[in-house]
């Protein structure tokens, strides 16, 4: 999911840094970027250092003023090092590869007894005083092509009439919870059911899991203070943990009339008092719940690391690329032991004079723990001789663990925008999202709101209804079902008073809305796989996307239900109709599943490369404990090891699964 800005009519090259020692370089860089945003520019023309002439023109020195100011005002995190030759040693109680989503809140629990010594290595930036970082609403700014992002590209989808788009990955600190749109869920019950069923520990079941949501979750009020009764379940929540959630601040122009279509199509769109999933059915129409607090982001780095960074028994090294793990005699024999961490500087951050292929190396005396998602990870053991022995031979890796799961059953969901034509009445007080994003001086008006105040458009997410179905039964007769019960949805749709659709400009005039649809549960997989044995080398990526059956018959069933509540009496005023020749001619099955290949992309949601299994089963890369099968002394704690992808936003089940992973190694620790 992208925005697009239109576009200012002349606009200076950005000039290159390299910033090595504090990250001040990159962030003035990425200040510029926020400065250029508002005058309407498009981030990718800026990435490429692209001139664009077009029709709008805005002097955006003042707003720059305001997010400079911002950025070079906070507060450096100063046990953050930048350097490998800052490190007071190179052997830890634990080493943990992956400053993201999971990486940081495993470190801020193992590092909860001073006597244990963590080291966190990240391969991007800091990610502190970048105000898109901060702002909600900019999310979508944050990726592709930018210095947060590890800009990688899939390989030609067979199901998406053989395109290619960009795979965001967080590269800074937060990984992708620094990067991704703030959506936070749970998980249905069903979901965390099956993983106990495929795992078979039950541990990892709903009602063993439930007590995380209260360790890791803080509900805190909505930016506008506005009474949200009604808008959630606070029974379901936890309000004394780590990450913060939210509701809505701003209001939208479509907010109300989602909430009257519900009434108008009750049986097919019903209102739901809450989506977060767990003990609630994950099913109808209902509140966005938004990693964000007092208006800013609450990532891992926001929440979990700032609680901990203070601790002394805790080193995070950012710029720092892990190349592969060391393996060393193991106590029991019939394992391969994994003690020790190689590294290089990231390219780009090398001290003048410092060769780029310099490598360190750092111990673990208890355990090392991949955490560099599902891409990350899997690459990481891959290169580490964990992997299908045919393949790692013929890249010349030496063969350390011979398990051909290594990278497979890669789940993602796919994102198709689904773009209409509006015209809110002409008597209108409502506000359009899109009509402000036109006007380069609204634009700047908003920023300075929130630079200023931590309020307005930019402290809110990009949304604040969003829904989520099943299928209709007659269709489930038709093809069998992946979904892991009948509470879990199929698909989600997301309505936001804007354009949104990756990778295309906006049209340029006129007034538009999406409804982006998301699968949920997808049966097509895909894989990660080596370049080459160069670490630096980007790994070849293929989610596969609707390769099967039932991924496209889902999807066209989707478009089908959002077209009968675009059609829905709450926007016969508003909506004039569907953009676009594909969108507009999808009006049969073969017409639909033509617009559906020419369009789908990913919501950046990818699972599964390192998959859970049974300890007795000779499939999957990890057993129930997450210990990596055949190994000793090495874990992977992330989204990849999820053997299905869960039915909703997957910050927040990889959350609950980090919790319960400081658990699982504090118990074998026997800290617990």
């Amino acid at each position: 999911m992208r925005q697009h800005f239109r576009n200012p009519d002349s606009v200076a090259l950005l000039p290159a840094f390299n910033c090595v020692e504090c990250g001040v370089c990159a962030l003035y860089r990425y200040a510029v970027i926020v400065s250029l945003i508002c005058a309407q520019m498009p981030l990718g023309a800026v990435n490429k250092g692209v001139g664009i002439s077009t029709t709008h023109t805005m002097n955006p020195s003042k707003l720059l003023s305001f997010v400079l100011a911002s950025v070079l005002a906070a507060p450096s995190l100063a046990v953050t090092l930048t350097q490998p030759t800052q490190l007071s040693t190179n052997s830890y109680d634990y080493i943990i590869v992956g400053a993201g989503t999971a990486g940081l809140a495993l470190a801020n629990r193992l590092t909860e007894d001073p006597t244990v010594s963590v080291l966190v290595l990240e391969a991007g930036i800091s990610d502190e005083g970048v105000i898109p970082m901060q702002a909600p609403f900019l999310g979508p700014t944050l990726s592709p092509g930018t210095p947060f992002d590890w800009n990688y590209t899939v390989t030609p989808q067979v199901g998406l009439n053989g395109r290619s788009f960009p795979y965001p990955r967080g590269k800074v600190l937060g990984g992708s919870s620094s990067i991704n749109y703030l959506i936070h869920q749970f998980g249905t019950k069903e979901d965390w059911n099956r993983y106990a069923d495929v795992s078979g520990d039950q541990g990892w079941s709903w009602d063993k899991m439930r007590k995380y949501v209260r360790k890791h979750e803080k509900i805190v009020p909505p930016i506008d203070g506005h009474n949200t009764a009604g808008q959630y379940l606070p029974g379901n929540h936890g309000t004394n943990g780590v990450v913060s959630v939210s509701l809505q601040g701003y209001n939208t122009s479509i907010d109300a009339r989602i909430l009257q279509a519900t009434t108008e199509l009750p049986g097919e769109f019903p209102f739901s008092p809450d989506l977060s999933g767990g003990d609630q059915p994950m099913l109808g129409m209902g509140f966005v719940q938004t990693n964000a607090g007092n208006g800013s982001r609450s990532s891992s780095s926001a929440s979990y690391l700032a609680q901990s960074n203070s601790r002394p028994n805790l080193t995070v090294l950012i710029n720092a690329t892990v190349t592969k793990l060391l393996s060393t005699t193991a106590n029991n024999k019939k394992l391969k032991a994994f003690r020790s961490v190689q590294f290089s500087n990231t390219p780009g951050t090398s001290p003048s004079g410092e060769s780029e292929s310099k490598s360190w190396t750092v111990k673990a005396r208890k355990e090392i723990v991949l955490s560099a998602g599902s891409v990350g990870s899997a690459q990481i053991l891959l290169l580490s001789g964990i992997g299908g022995k045919s393949n790692l031979q013929k890249l010349n890796i030496p063969v350390e663990i011979n398990n051909p799961n290594v990278g497979d059953n890669l789940s993602d969901h796919a994102l198709l925008p689904n773009i209409y034509h509006i015209q809110p009445p002409a008597n209108s007080t409502e506000v359009v999202t899109d009509s402000i994003l036109a006007n380069a001086n609204a634009v700047g008006d908003v920023l300075t709101q929130y630079v200023t105040t931590r309020r307005g458009m930019f402290a809110n997410n990009i949304a604040n209804k969003y829904g989520f179905f099943r299928l209709p039964k007659q269709v489930l007769r038709t093809v069998s079902d992946p979904s892991p019960g009948p509470l879990s949805p199929h698909w989600e749709v997301l309505p936001a008073d804007f354009y949104i659709n990756p990778g295309i400009p906006h049209p340029g005039d006129g007034l538009y809305m999406t409804f982006v649809l998301a699968l949920l549960t997808p049966t097509s997989r895909g894989s990660v796989i080596l370049r080459s044995k160069n670490p630096f080398d980007k790994p070849i990526i293929n989610p596969n996307m609707l390769a099967t059956d039932f991924d496209i018959t889902a999807t066209r069933e989707a478009v089908k239900a959002i077209k009968r509540l675009a059609a829905a009496p709450a926007f016969s005023d508003y909506i004039v109709g569907p953009y676009g020749e594909a969108f507009t001619a999808a009006t049969t099955d073969k017409k639909i599943d033509a617009y559906i290949r020419g369009l789908t992309t990913t919501i950046f949601h990818p699972t599964g490369t390192a998959s859970m299994t049974s300890a007795d089963s000779s499939h999957g890369v990890v057993n129930p404990d997450l210990t990596v099968k055949g190994a000793e002394g090495l874990r992977v704690v992330d989204a990849s090891v999820f053997p299905f992808i869960p039915s909703c936003h997957t910050a927040g089940p990889t959350y609950l699964l980090a919790e319960r992973a400081a658990d699982l190694i504090k118990r074998d620790a026997h800290y617990l």
